[in-house]
């Protein structure tokens, strides 16, 4: 049996109609509710936005203040351009601009006026440089493609046009979404952070932006733990979804098993604000559910499950202190921790490796030969994927229902499973390591280490932050769910971010460095 076929979709209308913001839940008066497709969306209200307020607004902030009229779409993508323009984050994360954002919002602008607003109505959004958005430079990050002018949107750019949201910029991706830190074409995105550091990859300009106040929201996309990792070490939030819920139409291929497209906000409410309007096709039951989290804080009774072993032997005692902190947040929020059975996650890990690698060669074998235009971390994968045979990479196809089952049976008593996110804080940009209780570890070898496995799985994981660690830098950690259990993950996350504030911390000078 396949785990990952898609959920069934029937008779799914797109959501059409408002309803006034009074209904609010006083406890949610900082978020609108997410609409429902086919059903009517209540706005929830905020306090009044000055134009002071657009760095600090998220999605719900922004669309609440759209409502009341206290700020307006042209107003918002000025303010978060001018920023760009005159930011050294904004100037590493941001690789230009996207031709018609102006009008677009002036067009939102007008609907807003004239009551005849989208869901997601003037939501400025940045798309990592690796998603087609018509009529924009798309490079990959890469000297091979040029100056490609896109031909059309992808699939999720254009389903959330169609709600209402902008994109603005593109952002900066290591080198077909695979190279390193120092990318040959537009250099390094360093960490907001600290701007020694990296800020994970490789979706590198998403994660930068988002944790400089550059924008409220950013596409980027997930192979080993390419949205799971800037939103780590950046003190941001992402989901990689479960694989094929949003579709891969328009986005240039990494490994095409492995491949994930997700968002990357704030917080849990964002994404659950916006993910109903970036799937593959309209999910209803999606929708219902990730509305029914802005009306619902309560997740007492869920049982989560505590691994051990591989997801906490490489890990600086600072990730995992917070993540134990959080996990008895967790419990004081009604959860019940249950200790997962040992899991050898090291042969699914190595065998996802073979793929993505294998798939890499399989694209980019005929620009080996020009080594001196390419990413030398590119090039290291590309040259073991040629070195892989078909038995090779058939066998590693083959452990991924054995890895599938795995989880699934460790999982059967849970309803989800929480790892500690990377296994240290934003690694060093000049030696390309990671410090885990005083030992350099390279980046190859943690980074994707606990989260190259739910690519290779297929299931949906979120990660965010817990706080700062020894460096005082950003730490996160990773909620896990069955396919297509992304609202359960998202009802957890937004929970614990209901009575924490780990991921309202923004970085020193961030949107004014």
């Amino acid at each position: 049996m396949n785990v990952l076929q898609p959920l069934p979709h029937t008779d799914v209308l797109e959501p059409t109609s408002f309803i006034d913001p009074g209904q609010a839940d006083a406890r949610l008066s900082a978020r609108p509710s997410t609409p429902v497709e086919g059903e009517q969306r209540v706005a929830m209200p905020i306090a009044a936005g000055t134009l002071d307020d657009i760095s600090a607004a998220d999605v719900g902030n922004l669309l609440s203040a759209y409502a009341e009229g206290t700020l307006d779409t042209v107003a918002v993508l000025d303010a978060l351009t001018s920023s760009i323009a005159t930011t050294r984050a904004g100037g590493e994360a941001v690789l230009r601009f996207v031709p018609g954002a102006a009008e677009a919002a002036k067009e939102s602008a007008a609907r807003w006026a004239s009551g005849t607003h989208r869901p997601l109505e003037g939501i400025p959004f940045g798309v990592k440089d690796i998603i087609d958005v018509a009529g924009t430079e798309v490079t990959s990050g890469s000297h091979f493609t040029g100056h490609r002018i896109a031909p059309a949107d992808a699939h999720v750019v254009a389903r959330l046009r169609a709600a209402g949201a902008i994109p603005f910029a593109m952002t900066a991706t290591s080198e077909f979404a695979c190279g390193g830190p120092h990318n040959p074409r537009y250099g390094a995105v360093t960490n907001p952070w600290d701007v020694k550091r990296w800020t994970g990859g490789s979706s590198t300009g998403s994660g930068a932006a988002l944790a400089a106040r550059l924008m409220p929201l950013a596409l980027g996309t997930d192979t080993g733990g390419s949205i799971r990792v800037p939103s780590c070490w950046c003190g941001t939030t992402g989901l990689k979804p479960t694989r094929e819920k949003v579709s891969r139409e328009g986005v240039a291929a990494l490994s095409w098993t492995l491949d994930h497209i997700g968002p990357m906000a704030r917080s849990a409410q964002d994404i659950a604000c916006v993910l109903p309007f970036m799937t593959a096709t309209p999910d209803r039951q999606l929708a219902k559910d990730c509305a029914a989290l802005f009306g619902d804080f309560d997740i007492s009774g869920l049982r989560i499950g505590v691994p051990t072993g591989w997801f906490t032997d490489n890990a600086d005692q600072a990730v995992l202190t917070n993540w134990k902190s959080a996990l008895e947040m967790l419990e004081n929020l009604g959860c019940l921790l249950v200790d997962l059975p040992p899991i050898d996650v090291r042969p699914y890990h190595e065998a996802g490796w073979v793929v993505l690698q294998s798939e890499l060669a399989a694209l980019h074998a005929d620009r080996a030969d020009r080594a001196d235009l390419m990413d030398p971390g590119m090039l290291g994968r590309l040259r073991k994927g040629m070195a892989f045979g078909a038995k090779d990479y058939a066998r590693a196809l083959q452990e991924r229902v054995t890895a599938q089952e795995t989880f699934l049976s460790a999982m059967e008593n849970v309803d989800l499973m929480i790892t500690p996110g990377i296994g240290g804080e934003a690694g060093s940009l000049e030696t390309l390591t990671v410090d885990v209780n005083g030992t350099s570890m390279s980046f190859q070898d943690l980074i994707s280490r606990n989260t190259m496995i739910f690519d290779f799985t297929g299931f949906p994981a979120l990660m965010l932050p817990t706080g700062l660690g020894r460096a005082a830098l950003p730490t996160g950690m990773q909620i896990v769910g069955r396919p297509h259990a992304e609202a359960l993950c998202l009802r957890v996350g937004a929970a614990f971010q209901a009575v924490t504030a780990h991921h309202c911390l923004v970085p020193p000078g961030a949107a004014s460095d």
